[in-house]
């Protein structure tokens, strides 16, 4: 039997990604947006409101960096999403994590989460249903730590998810199935 549940944001698991950008002055501006997802190959799409300083620096700067967070650093992830810059712009600093200067973009690298999305902006779509900031990804990096030779290793990364239903963070770790593979046992 199944059951009524009193919610409308149940797809699980929603990424835990920290979107940063520079603010005016220099510093490094963190959010946490569990509403993004690639559009395409080398695009994403984060489903932001303009009223976050993020957004505002994205549109300034033309650009921003997607980073996946991990369970090491769940409580700073955490922390970027219950703290607003408009009202403690030291927010990144108080976190004690460190950034860098991407190569490729005008936007940080958190250096500890371990896998970054270095992406320009494209647009921000306000229309009813606008999916909000739209960029192009224009490089990726990851961490040596999260690496096996030259691929990522997800049991590495150990990436968290939000869990809309409980307002929970969970490890995604293990593998239990191979894509493109597994499911053609059943063609024959």
């Amino acid at each position: 039997m199944r059951k009524n549940i009193k919610t409308t944001e149940a797809i699980f698991p929603m990424p835990v990604l920290m979107i940063a950008t520079y603010n005016d002055d220099g510093t490094v501006d963190v959010m946490n947006a569990a509403w993004g997802m690639m559009l395409d190959r080398d695009y994403v799409v984060l489903n932001l409101t303009e009223t976050h300083r993020t957004v505002q620096n994205i549109k300034k700067r033309k650009a921003f960096t997607v980073s996946i967070a991990d369970a090491k650093h769940t409580t700073e992830a955490d922390f970027f999403g219950v703290v607003s810059a408009n009202t403690m712009p030291n927010k990144f600093e108080k976190s004690g994590l460190t950034a860098s200067k991407s190569k490729n973009v005008d936007a940080p690298i958190v250096n500890e989460f371990p896998i970054c999305l270095e992406c320009e902006f494209v647009e921000y779509q306000d229309d009813e249903y606008g999916c909000g900031v739209v960029g192009k990804v224009v490089n990726v990096t990851a961490d040596e730590r999260v690496m096996s030779g030259d691929k990522v290793d997800i049991s590495k990364v150990d990436a968290i998810a939000f869990d809309p239903y409980t307002h929970g963070y969970y490890r995604v770790t293990e593998r239990v199935g191979n894509a493109f593979h597994d499911g053609l046992k059943l063609k024959k």
